[in-house]
């Protein structure tokens, strides 16, 4: 068997970068635009279902012929063995829903300014949840939530009441435990809008505060702050994103880079395939070739399979070339600047 090629050598595959065109380049700073969802209930798939799109309806002893993973269209697996097989495959289904809760508020003075901070907490039913997010945000956040989901979900979010605006008494004790529990209900009232809980605009209000904060601690070359950061904030954004993973692929890469930068190929490399596992066969994203050369790399330094890798990043550049371009770190700095 051939000697595998070493980085730096004429057969090495260097840095391929974005192959995204079109709308995916639009999104690097802010992440796709959702379409509002049909009707079914939102389902954490098992990753070789495929993602982004609505779930399939299969009928019974019916294969969906584009199903990564399941029996072939022509498999000789009677009625009773195909019926067996997808009732595993639906309990491997498991349902995700979020319980908010506003836990506590505190009074914060500054200069020039005083107002409340709320602690939303933000926790997953069905089984114990260790990775519960805890985030703050004031009335001005929510404000501007409102105001964002009434320019596309008027319709949809009619029947949910904002907590009103006071000129004064907004620092009374019972005031601020009013708004606690009209909060709590709020989010929850969204939630339970399935095209408003899949909107950037909620998950913006979720997540964006703490991720752009964390993608500038990584320009800035504080990466220790940036994984403390992205290890609270990505498990939120994963549970808020079952709908289409790919959209944690940035944050998932971020978090490559500080570990890779801070010499832990092994944690670099994990976080890798996790971000590979949300992008799957999208040759076309933007992130592809990018983090493909980046594992290949990491592959390489700690004595892993690195050959199948650089296999899978030739293929795909055969089927669909791409100019040379930015590496992962150049992509991913460039991401939540604003």
């Amino acid at each position: 068997m051939a000697s595998p090629e070493h980085p730096g050598s004429p057969g090495w595959m260097g840095p391929i970068a974005q192959c995204a065109t079109g709308t995916e380049q639009e999104a690097a700073a802010t992440g796709p635009d959702l379409p509002c969802p049909g009707p079914d209930e939102h389902l954490d798939r098992p990753s070789h279902l495929p993602e982004c799109t609505e779930p399939v309806q299969v009928l019974k002893g019916a294969v969906p012929p584009d199903t990564p993973g399941g029996p072939s269209p022509n498999s000789s697996m009677t009625t009773g063995e195909l019926q067996e097989y997808w009732r595993k495959e639906k309990r491997g289904w498991r349902r995700v829903k979020l319980l908010f809760e506003v836990a506590s508020a505190r009074i914060e003075e500054r200069k020039v300014s005083k107002f409340v901070m709320y602690q939303i907490v933000v926790i997953q039913t069905g089984s114990f949840d260790s990775n519960k997010a805890v985030l703050e945000r004031r009335y001005s956040d929510f404000e501007t939530l409102q105001k964002n989901l009434l320019k596309t979900f008027r319709e949809e979010i009619e029947d949910v009441v904002f907590p009103k605006k006071h000129l004064i008494g907004n620092f009374t004790e019972e005031m601020i435990s009013e708004r606690k529990l009209a909060f709590k209900e709020y989010l929850s009232l969204l939630y339970a809008i399935r095209c408003v809980r899949r909107s950037r605009e909620f998950i913006d209000f979720l997540t964006r505060p703490e991720l752009r904060e964390a993608f500038g601690c990584l320009r800035g070359g504080q990466y220790t702050r940036a994984l403390d950061i992205l290890v609270r904030v990505v498990p939120l954004q994963e549970k808020l994103t079952t709908h289409c993973p790919v959209m944690v692929v940035p944050a998932l890469c971020a978090m490559l880079v500080c570990h890779r930068d801070l010499e832990r190929p092994a944690e670099a490399f994990a976080v890798g395939e996790r971000a590979l596992q949300c992008l799957q066969a999208r040759e076309g994203h933007r992130y592809y070739a990018p983090l493909l050369d980046a594992m290949i790399r990491l592959a390489y330094t700690l004595g892993r399979d690195f050959i199948s890798l650089q296999k899978r990043l030739q293929e795909s550049q055969l089927r669909k070339p791409t100019p040379w371009g930015l590496t992962l770190k150049e992509l991913t700095v460039r991401e939540y600047l604003y």
